[in-house]
């Protein structure tokens, strides 16, 4: 499906449902909006491994601005404040009072700015594995110098210089770093994928400009709706610390670490992400009981 933003089609796709008959109930499930990351990525690296969350909620995946099945648009317009105003729009399209984010990585940025910029129009967040600033990218540079190998080092000062001059030669990035990313393909158990779009354009937009600049933490203190953060052990590019300075910052946030994941908690530890994410939601969501 998709919905026409300022003269571009951003693609959105809809799973579970958001009222649900249980007996002689009616639920109302809460309704996330899930953002992935990048920048660049597209919805598809979410499935099927959030499939179990629609027992809690309906999920509505988007493919940001030129990702995915969205739309291309001009560089210029391949920004974070972008994606935010894409997030705002579609929840006005969809005629949604309040909406939870679910967040992963670039994904997790986008949430939060969302946050800082329309806290009225949010119920809650979900950061997998993400940062608050700018500061990330010294980490994750120090971490490749110190623990890649010669293929890792090549294809990651194509990251940070935002270098990529075709989607193939973005695919071969994610081949060479996914022992990085994910505890499970470092174990020899790499998950089964399909082969998705990337773009590149958009991701040497993020790494080659913006990303070296934003800095969210200043405004971090002003989100006050429930905040769930997950981080990753072993995670490489957004570690621990980055997501743990988040947690510092937003008073009602609750922080998790997982022990056995890298970058990707949906597949490293799949069954305990998802756990934590619907005690959470649980806990804090909207979601009502009607009788009929």
């Amino acid at each position: 499906m998709f919905a026409n933003i300022k003269g571009k089609n951003i693609f959105f796709d809809v799973d579970g449902q958001s009222v649900e008959v249980k007996g002689d109930k009616v639920v109302h499930k809460p309704v996330i909006f899930v953002v992935h990351g990048g920048p660049g990525g597209n919805h598809l690296g979410f499935k099927p491994n959030l499939d179990k969350l629609t027992h809690d909620a309906q999920l509505v995946y988007i493919d940001q601005r030129g990702c995915g099945y969205s739309e291309e648009d001009r560089t210029d317009h391949y920004t974070l404040e972008q994606n935010v105003e894409d997030i705002e729009a579609l929840r006005q399209y969809l005629g949604l009072d309040k909406i939870w984010i679910l967040g992963h990585s670039y994904g997790g940025m986008v949430a939060m700015s969302y946050g800082i910029k329309y806290q009225a129009h949010l119920e809650g967040l979900i950061l997998a594995t993400t940062s608050p600033s700018y500061q990330f990218l010294e980490k994750a540079k120090r971490y490749v110098e110190e623990h890649g190998n010669a293929d890792q080092i090549y294809y990651s000062n194509k990251l940070w210089e935002g270098n990529f001059q075709s989607e193939e030669e973005v695919g071969q990035y994610y081949k060479v770093m996914q022992p990085l990313y994910s505890v499970s393909s470092k174990e020899g158990k790499p998950p089964k994928k399909p082969e998705t779009k990337r773009s590149y354009k958009v991701l040497n937009k993020g790494f080659g400009s913006f990303l070296r600049s934003f800095d969210l933490r200043p405004n971090l203190l002003h989100i006050e709706v429930p905040t769930l953060i997950l981080a990753g052990r072993h995670d490489w590019i957004t570690p621990v610390s980055e997501n743990e300075d988040i947690h510092q910052r937003i008073p009602n946030s609750t922080f998790h670490v997982l022990e056995n994941s890298s970058h990707s908690v949906f597949i490293d530890e799949n069954k305990l992400t998802l756990s934590l994410i619907s005690e959470f939601l649980s806990k804090h969501s909207l979601s009502t009981l009607k009788m009929n």
